[in-house]
């Protein structure tokens, strides 16, 4: 991600604070309106066009957007489109962040978006064939959105179910497991914790988390919700992902570590 990036997104976000929460439908039509705009190269390129200004921008978003988006979801576009990204791809990534944080605020309290994430991601990397219908670049669109309304629609929270249609719809050459994992991060990051993805080959107890949690917020500064996976492959000890940052002291870590300086 470059600067230019960096320093766009945080004024988005920004924005979307300054606004205050707004509810579902903005967050879906902000989702929509990005999968418009990814689908048009020209379109894309006047929006980040950095010789064009505001004025220009919010003319050209109220032509092509009109009255379908609320106006909370076209300020914010408006907003955007105003800053300068680093790449066409950038921009639907930030794009993409702002709509996702807004369902994240709309959600009812007591509605574990990034919860509901995670378990959808785990539903689909255990089912080859579901992985590939979701994630198959050969499928369209309709047929993916029609997947997740049978499988999401009255079992998990609008909110969920708009951010999985807008992630199957427009992944961008990421894998599925991979956009699930990043929405729940956004929801997680939006309200204020970390996602700690830990790894351990058998399942740990409760006060071993505890210990855990208590070391990670200490390190960390902000509260942290724990994803386990139980995964044989590891040995022993704990492999802890947050975002980017790993902390691997598994077993199969240390062995491969070891082998490596063997053979060197």
């Amino acid at each position: 991600m470059g600067s230019a990036t960096r320093e766009a997104l945080a004024a988005s976000r920004s924005a979307l604070a300054e606004l205050g929460r707004a509810e579902l439908p903005v967050a879906e039509a902000l989702l929509a309106a990005g999968r418009v705009i990814g689908e048009s190269a020209h379109l894309r390129k006047a929006l980040i066009d950095n010789e064009a200004d505001v004025a220009q921008k919010r003319a050209l978003i109220e032509a092509v957007f009109g009255s379908r988006v609320p106006a909370e979801a076209a300020s914010l576009l408006v907003s955007a489109a105003s800053r300068r990204w680093s790449s066409g791809d950038d921009f639907l990534a930030g794009i993409e962040e702002i709509g996702i944080r807004v369902a994240a605020d709309s959600a009812p309290d007591g509605v574990d978006l990034d919860s509901e994430l995670l378990a959808f991601e785990r539903a689909v990397a255990s089912d080859a064939e579901l992985e590939l219908a979701l994630g198959s670049k050969l499928a369209e669109s309709a047929a993916k959105t029609k997947i997740v309304d049978r499988l999401l629609v009255g079992k998990a929270s609008p909110q969920t179910v708009a951010i999985v249609t807008h992630l199957v719809q427009q992944p961008r050459g990421r894998r599925i497991g991979e956009l699930l994992r990043h929405g729940a991060s956004v929801v997680a990051d939006q309200r204020g914790f970390d996602i700690a993805t830990v790894t351990s080959a058998v399942p740990l107890s409760a006060a071993q988390l505890g210990r855990l949690e208590q070391g990670l917020v200490a390190q960390a500064g902000r509260r942290v919700r724990f994803d386990t996976i139980v995964d044989p492959a590891v040995l022993g000890g704990i492999r802890v992902q947050i975002g980017d940052d790993v902390i691997d002291g598994s077993v199969a870590s240390r062995l491969s570590s070891l082998r490596q300086k063997l053979a060197g």
